[in-house]
């Protein structure tokens, strides 16, 4: 009954309100709705007539700059506002509507019919209700106009407006509209709502931006600022139900599986005995500390309504695929291998690309033409109905690169993708290690199976680092070159296992070349954590003259962020230094002493110097 209210008060107001923007004065309205609004009330010309003056009364007018005008309301023996000639009390006084009318409506609607200068002026003139511009907000969103709602959105953040007062609007405008700059790339802008945020807004939403912060960090791999950024929001608001799932994130990201059962069950305890707890975020949390990995998974998996059943179709899939059959080979004149699809796995290929729709970057180590995820629905679907297409290397490597491309950040998303597709890439790695021989990335049509191994790697790196890195020095054995740029990978898995020797036999085996950044600072640690500072200091020399910012941003405490959006920053920049930092600070902080040798050294002086003048 409220359901069909609804949706007759929603056709109802957007009929009154084109008639309103024709012509903004009441009695053009209360001609429309004796005329055709009855059409949107069951028939009902009582309730046509009744919901004129209310929705009239709270409609922004253009020619009022944007103010209302309203109507008084009659006393019970006066003539009623709907101008039907008889005494409120008799008339529109005596409809009962199924519910209230929300007061901001009329300003919602409004807001999602502007546009241009219109939507401009009525978001500058602050007198849209903050529930209004929310819900204009989501719907825009929700509909696909980015744009738009980052422009409503953007309206609850600015001037002297008190967020406090704002506390049911403003905490999820923030958050939708964080996720808008990160997808339409305004990075600038959203750091610097976060920014403002935590250095003035209340408790609530400050811990709302430590947590996004905290996540941003995560999916970048600074998993040190992502901890502090954690510890941030604990403290600004201890209570919050969101840190036990945060917090299960972190120790995931950290490798720390039995912390994260441990700090879950911890939380569920605290929150159990508070009275307001909501019972399903209780029920996720325990949850959480039975199968932290699992649970997230899962959610993942069902975070979006279109992706769930296909996603777990191909989960299920994957778990109970056979062995793929074997690779026919062949050998160049100078005898290395040559891998070239067969017509049955060309076939199969052709299968997956009229459900994709979308190819391979073959000028790129990793990516598509286009985003594979806007047409998953239907190649998900194809995949589980056609499992064969497994079979042809080219749609494992579609799929391992799509799976990698959204879920390879995700520690606990291992065990459900990539685990099964290692396994099954690895009969095939298998085959080659065993037919012996050079494998080159630019041979035949090689660099399908080595981009497939590099995306693997990639999914398995933070949720199962060892196995990622036995697959990556199984590939660097196959391709000397290291096409796919393994190496640095491969010392940084070795560094943080304690393997310093072999972390140093890896660097010196790659090629020469101070430009690559993460090999020869991998061999700098690992000179210096085996006592060999002289041979340690050669190379920083090398590094320092080829980067001259990587030991200050390396050594400083909080050193100024590159942008987070740079993927492959240039060698020799600031962002290149800012990468590495990232990724492999925790591990010279945890080498005793090794920051404070690295500030010590000349090439460290001369850098400072060169940047102050």
């Amino acid at each position: 009954m409220l359901t069909a209210w609804v949706e007759q008060l929603l056709g109802y107001a957007s009929g009154a309100l084109d008639t309103i923007r024709d012509n903004e004065h009441y009695p053009a309205l209360m001609a429309w709705a004796r005329t055709q609004g009855a059409e949107h009330c069951g028939g009902s010309l009582d309730m046509a007539q009744a919901l004129a003056p209310i929705i009239w009364n709270q409609t922004p007018l253009v020619r009022r700059q944007f103010d209302c005008e309203p109507l008084a309301e009659p006393r019970p023996d006066e003539p009623c506002w709907c101008d039907s000639g008889r005494a409120f009390r008799d008339c529109c006084r005596r409809v009962a509507l199924p519910s209230a009318v929300p007061t901001h409506l009329m300003w919602m609607l409004s807001l999602r019919e502007w546009r241009g200068e219109t939507l401009k002026a009525a978001l500058e003139s602050r007198k849209a209700p903050a529930q209004a511009l929310l819900e204009a907000g989501i719907v825009s969103a929700e509909s696909g106009n980015n744009g738009r709602a980052q422009q409503i959105l953007e309206s609850l953040f600015a001037g002297e407006r008190d967020w406090q007062v704002l506390a049911e609007q403003i905490e999820p405008a923030f958050e939708i509209l964080i996720d808008l700059y990160q997808e339409r790339g305004f990075l600038r802008k959203r750091a610097a709502l976060i920014e403002r945020v935590i250095a003035s807004g209340p408790d609530f939403l400050r811990a709302a931006a430590y947590e996004r912060l905290c996540l941003m960090h995560l999916d970048s791999g600074d998993l040190a600022s992502a901890r502090e950024a954690f510890q941030s929001a604990q403290r600004t608001l201890p209570d919050s139900p969101s840190l036990a799932y945060i917090e299960a994130m972190v120790l995931l990201h950290e490798g720390n599986v039995g912390k994260a059962r441990q700090r879950a069950a911890f939380w569920w305890r605290r929150l159990a005995r508070q009275h307001q707890a909501d019972p399903d975020q209780l029920d996720f949390i325990a949850e959480l500390a039975d199968d932290p990995e699992s649970t997230l998974a899962e959610q993942v998996i069902n975070s979006e309504e279109a992706l769930a059943g296909p996603l777990t179709a191909l989960q299920a899939l994957l778990h109970t695929q056979q062995r793929p059959p074997r690779l026919v080979l062949s050998r160049s004149p100078e005898g290395a291998l040559l891998y070239e699809p067969s017509r049955r796995e060309a076939s199969l290929y052709a299968g997956w690309i009229e459900a994709c729709e979308i190819e391979i970057d073959e000028d790129a180590a990793l990516g598509f033409l286009g985003d594979p995820w806007v047409t998953a629905p239907q190649w998900l679907q194809g995949l589980c109905a056609n499992p064969e297409w497994l079979d042809a290397p080219k749609v494992m490597q579609a799929l391992t690169l799509a799976l990698a491309s959204r879920f390879g950040s995700l520690p606990w998303m291992v065990d459900t993708f990539f685990t099964p597709l290692a396994e099954r890439y690895g009969a095939w790695l298998t085959q080659l290690e065993d037919a012996g021989g050079t494998f080159s990335w630019h041979d035949a049509d090689n660099a399908t199976l080595l981009r497939t191994g590099l995306a693997l790697v990639i999914g398995m790196e933070r949720g199962a680092g060892p196995q990622a890195r036995a697959l990556a020095q199984r590939l660097l054995a196959l391709d000397a070159e290291d096409s796919l740029g393994l190496r640095e990978l491969v010392i940084d898995q070795l560094l943080r296992e304690g393997n310093d020797d072999q972390a140093l036999a890896v660097s010196e085996a790659g090629p020469e070349g101070a430009d690559m950044l993460g090999v020869q600072m991998g061999r700098v640690l690992a000179l210096y954590r085996l006592a060999r500072h002289d041979d340690a200091r050669a190379v920083l020399g090398e590094v320092c003259a080829a980067n001259p910012y990587i030991v200050r941003v390396l050594c400083e405490d909080r050193p100024r962020p590159a942008r987070l959006s740079v993927d492959m920053p240039e060698p020799g920049t600031r962002a290149e230094a800012w990468q590495y930092r990232q990724l492999m600070r925790d591990q010279w902080a945890a080498s005793d002493g090794a920051l404070e040798w690295l500030s010590r050294q000349p090439c460290a002086r001369a850098g400072e110097g060169r940047r102050s003048q």
